[in-house]
């Protein structure tokens, strides 16, 4: 599954913003037993880990210019949601890029 994500920021940022909210990602899954892992696999690429429910979903986050793009390998076994996680990651996603909030 490949979800693309628009945004207008320079990878600097982009890659800012990942990397202080990388640890919110798992609050951002239904349920909260979720346990997610991330590292960067070089200046632009982050590997993501969630383990939820049994499942162990790998996938990568590229930050290229104009989107941020997730690519998750969903299995058969969870096809029939795609499209909820797809909406999901990407509602998620947009919140992780916007501007940190002073509250």
């Amino acid at each position: 599954m490949r979800v693309a994500i628009p945004h207008d920021l320079p990878r600097e940022e982009v890659r800012k913003r990942l990397h202080e909210r990388s640890h919110e990602i798992a609050d951002h899954i239904p349920g909260g037993m979720a346990q997610v892992t991330t590292d960067w696999a070089g200046e632009d690429q982050m590997n993501i880990n969630v383990n939820a429910m049994g499942q162990d979903l790998r996938g990568l986050v590229d930050i290229q210019d104009g989107q941020l793009v997730f690519e998750i390998a969903l299995p058969m076994a969870l096809s029939f949601v795609e499209p909820i996680i797809a909406g999901a990651i990407k509602q998620q996603g947009q919140k992780m890029l916007a501007p940190p909030s002073d509250s």
